[in-house]
């Protein structure tokens, strides 16, 4: 097997601690791992598996993810640093066990420094297949030890950021009578309806999936769950608008159409460029910061860390800390009204507080 190469480039002017390229000949591998920070801990994220057009996007891409786990971790509470990687490629005609496995040597060449998981492109069985080759990786599955896929717990932490921002905009956290939107009904979407329906919410959904919209207007009935085109998911008329498909959802163009009274989801970067944030507080919809909402996941895959002096991960300890990030959007939001800021700049200096005093200790 032909040795992986790595390059280390030194990006300390940007912020970022390390950023790692990884090439493996004989599997094909191109891979880039970014370690922003390790001030909590050390730097846990995913593995994203994308056909990127070049490689500098890529590694626009990675770094920007890893930027966003140590601000995620932070205001999460967590022991942990914030990383990322991306394998360049497309998974559908790339992927290999092979290749895989030539990953999984370069994250353990890491050191520990880095903790893999699974991201988009990237799946459990790959998590398994990288366990056999490094210790570094979680979201593994359970028979392993792990936790398994964590779109359930994502969900069920976007849930309680929609009730904390309820509490605060109406008074009260019950979302029964409420309409949400919710845009991408992904194994993280369709469960986030399942919760909401459960609380007693209608909900409208979209994707470009279609099986995927019928499996969940199947699962809980027209007279519960209606659907609107893609297009029209974010200038619906609803309580909340919850994006839970790709990013950069709320952009200039975007942000005057929406329909909504407090925007609160589980996609990454929803934020198409930092005046969006400006612009949706100055229409008056609360918006709950993304990596705040959608912390869940990374709480929960956390958990099989060693946590207060315990080994192993324990499901219902892992989720009884993601009903945690609804107390912490309740102080974002507050920290926002006390310092007349963005809900996006207050979880900011809200993680920023956390990681300055990691420093100082």
């Amino acid at each position: 097997m032909t040795e992986i190469l790595e390059l280390v480039h030194d990006v300390d002017e940007a912020g970022f601690e390390q950023v790692v390229f990884g090439h493996d000949a004989e599997s094909g591998l191109r891979a880039i791992v970014a370690v922003h920070s390790t001030v909590l801990g050390p730097a846990l994220g995913g593995t994203r598996f994308w056909p990127y057009p070049t490689e500098a996007e890529a590694v626009t891409d990675v770094c920007r993810l890893a930027r966003g786990m140590t601000y995620k971790h932070a205001a999460a509470g967590l022991s942990q640093g914030g990383g990322k990687a991306v394998i360049w490629g497309d998974p559908r005609s790339e992927r290999t066990d092979g290749l895989i496995t030539a990953y999984a040597r370069f994250v353990d060449r890491l050191g520990g420094r880095y903790l893999t998981a699974e991201d988009v492109g990237t799946t459990q069985a790959d998590m398994d297949l990288i366990r056999e080759t490094t210790p570094h990786v979680t979201g593994v599955s359970p028979s392993l030890g792990g936790s398994g896929d964590p779109s359930p717990a994502t969900a069920w932490g976007v849930l309680w950021a929609i009730r904390a921002a309820a509490a605060t905009r109406w008074g009260s956290d019950d979302l029964r009578g409420r309409h949400v939107v919710v845009s991408g009904v992904g194994k993280v979407g369709s469960a986030l309806v399942d919760h909401l329906v459960a609380n007693g919410a209608t909900v409208a959904v979209s994707d470009v999936n279609e099986r995927a919209i019928a499996a969940v207007v199947d699962a809980h009935g027209t007279d519960r769950v209606t659907v609107v085109g893609v297009d029209d998911a974010h200038r619906t008329e609803c309580d909340v608008f919850a994006p839970c498909a790709l990013g950069a959802v709320l952009s200039e163009r975007t942000v005057p159409e929406l329909r909504c009274e407090i925007v609160a989801g589980s996609a990454n970067n929803q934020l198409a460029t930092d005046d969006d944030d400006d612009r949706i507080a100055d229409r008056g919809i609360l918006y709950v910061p993304d990596y705040v909402a959608n912390a869940g996941g990374v709480i929960n895959i956390a958990e099989e860390v060693a946590v207060d002096g315990s080994d192993g991960y324990d499901r219902d300890r892992a989720w009884k800390r993601i009903e945690g990030i609804g107390p912490t959007v309740t102080e974002i939001l507050a920290l926002a009204e006390t310092e007349s800021v963005t809900p996006a700049e207050a979880a900011d200096r809200y993680a920023e507080a956390r990681i300055d005093a990691a420093r100082t200790e």
